[in-house]
């Protein structure tokens, strides 16, 4: 099943891509070996960058947002924010409201582009190597801009949220927690009873009951859970609002997973002000809360 064709119109508008494939286009899970990436030569500076990587025979491109308090000299946090398809990581920037966080927090922010306006992910789409790539484009972020290695974090929404599980999974030890926003864990690679991290990745998602998808997104998380053998954290966390539904639990291997089910929400951002998927009056601020929830588990070891 596609998050896609329901969304073209919507997501198009969000993002400016007009077009919509019309052929499933189906995640792979043996992606063609990728090449090494080789990032051009840019100098580490506060501000708004686009930026190129090659990786996998492929010139990809990144936004690469450093706020006026970043010093190159000093590690640093960083969040990678993956768009719906069909879109862009100009769509995510106006979506999330992320560079605002950065600013105040002081971490990096990069919008990676997905080929053709996807990422291959659980569900769609493509055949792209996006984990190796989300990994490249790490390493070189790690390498060049004093990224804390204990401190990269995914985000997403929709096939950039399932593209954050994606690479919790496959890209183990790489993440130190995950964000899905209208995203989820399923799929032909979720079905597998192995697929799941081998080392703690931390989970905040956020669902809206009104969300087509929202049972299957129920269902993911509950799936993420029994394998991880996660249980209640006691006490219970006390909701933000009546209309929502939060629930916390802590995993065997030390992660956590924290889920938001949103009452009367569809396929959304939370709190988002602007874009054609954000939901202003959901009741919490999801980008708020993600990041919160990325400040209190760096990786663990």
């Amino acid at each position: 099943m596609r998050r896609v064709a329901a969304w073209c119109g919507l997501l198009g508008a969000l993002s400016g891509v007009v077009a919509c494939g019309g052929g499933t286009q189906q995640a792979s899970s043996s992606p063609a070996p990728s090449s090494s990436a080789v990032a051009p030569a840019v100098a580490p500076a506060p501000g708004k960058h686009q930026l190129t990587l090659e990786h996998g025979g492929a010139t990809r491109k990144y936004r690469l947002h450093a706020p006026d308090g970043y010093d190159p000299a000093r590690p640093v946090p960083l969040v990678i924010a993956m768009h719906p398809y069909p879109g862009n990581g100009s769509a995510m920037i106006e979506l999330a409201g992320l560079d605002e966080v950065a600013a105040r927090e002081n971490f990096l922010v990069a919008y990676p582009d997905g080929i053709a306006g996807g990422f291959n992910a659980l569900i769609c789409c493509g055949k792209a190597d996006d984990v190796g790539f989300l990994t490249a484009l790490t390493e070189h972020l790690v390498a060049d801009w004093r990224v804390d290695p204990d401190r990269v974090y995914l985000t997403g929404i929709s096939n950039g949220g399932d593209m954050s599980f994606r690479a919790a999974v496959e890209a183990t030890g790489m993440f130190a927690a995950i964000g899905a926003v209208s995203g989820g864990f399923g799929g032909a690679l979720a079905a597998k009873p192995d697929y799941v991290p081998k080392s703690p990745v931390s989970v905040i998602t956020f669902i809206g009951d009104q969300d087509r998808y929202a049972q299957t997104f129920r269902s993911g998380i509950q799936t993420w859970q029994q394998r991880l053998r996660c249980t209640p954290v006691k006490p219970a966390p006390k909701s933000p609002a009546e209309t929502i539904v939060l629930t916390r639990t802590r995993c065997a291997d030390g992660s956590e997973v924290e889920v938001y089910v949103i009452e009367g929400m569809g396929h959304s951002w939370p709190g988002a002000k602007t874009g054609g998927l954000a939901a202003p009056d959901a009741g919490v601020v999801a980008t708020e809360l993600v990041w919160k929830f990325f400040a209190a588990h760096p990786r663990k070891r």
